[in-house]
């Protein structure tokens, strides 16, 4: 019986694409906790070091900060050149890149028979390239990470790959289109990859966030002025069993099991992390 622990993850090397961000932060700081070498994926170069420096000197841990872009292949190779430099061959990668945009977003939740509805609040308004960047930014910024860094996996037969989806992949939410399918789709290319690359001894899992408040998010659920909830942030607890937003740190235990021998026959599969969100059906 293998010791039930996360010391397997002790000196493994991860990447972690969206690592400055509220949960990307929460996961690396668990990841510098039991020892992993993290680099930290950004295209704000500044802010990926100074997000580094800081959970280096917390945990006396080894976190390097690697500018790249991950709609930018050309940037994602040149990022792993120096990560293999620097820390050695890539044992982990996290996708945890994404994100939403007012750009993306309908100003209202349905449509409804009026005679002064306004087209340009709905679907019907929505700019194409709102839409491409969000869809973009959560989807392929999955996929081209995927294919650069998992590939000192493959010459070592053995790594592990964690994407973070979102509770709106199994029921999509109103007013964002665009995210939605963006992180289905996520759901979907998990399993694909995960059969792909079960043979060469690569798995690929995902957690799927409920509601955690973020810097993407901020502006659809909570109130500028007031800074309390807005209509629709009170709308989410109230349909949240726990009835509160998550905390980043709460995708911290569900992160390390997916990564880590604990999981390791486990592959292709979405942990949804929603206070139980998605069992609640409303009544």
């Amino acid at each position: 019986m293998r010791k039930l622990s996360f010391d397997d993850l002790n000196g493994k090397i991860c990447v972690v694409t969206g690592g400055s961000g509220i949960i990307g932060i929460s996961i690396v700081k668990a990841l510098a906790s039991v020892g992993t070498k993290v680099a930290i994926i950004g295209r704000n170069i500044q802010r990926a070091q100074e997000t580094a420096a800081e959970i280096s000197d917390e945990f006396n841990a080894t976190v390097i900060g690697v500018k790249a872009d991950v709609l930018d292949k050309e940037s994602l190779v040149k990022a792993k050149i120096e990560i293999n430099r620097i820390l050695g061959p890539i044992d982990l990668l996290i996708n945890c890149a994404g994100g939403n945009s007012p750009l993306a977003t309908t100003q209202v939740e349905e449509i409804k028979q009026s005679e002064s509805l306004d087209l340009d609040k709905t679907f019907y308004g929505l700019q194409m390239e709102g839409f491409d960047q969000v869809f973009a930014l959560n989807f392929k910024g999955t996929v081209l990470p995927s294919m650069v860094f998992t590939q000192d996996m493959l010459k070592k037969g053995s790594g592990v790959v964690l994407n973070v989806s979102s509770m709106n992949s199994y029921h999509p939410l109103t007013k964002i289109p665009a995210y939605s399918a963006a992180k289905a789709a996520v759901n979907n290319f998990t399993e694909w990859l995960a059969v792909h690359l079960a043979k060469a001894g690569i798995r690929v899992n995902a957690v799927a966030p409920g509601f955690f408040i973020t810097n993407q998010n901020r502006f659809l659920v909570i109130d500028e002025k007031t800074g309390a909830y807005s209509p629709r942030g009170n709308k989410i607890v109230t349909n949240t069993p726990m009835g509160k937003f998550g905390e980043p740190d709460d995708l911290q235990g569900a992160a390390l099991y997916l990564l880590s021998d604990l999981s390791a026959f486990v592959t292709g599969i979405v942990i949804p992390v929603d206070g139980g969100f998605n069992a609640y059906s409303g009544v």
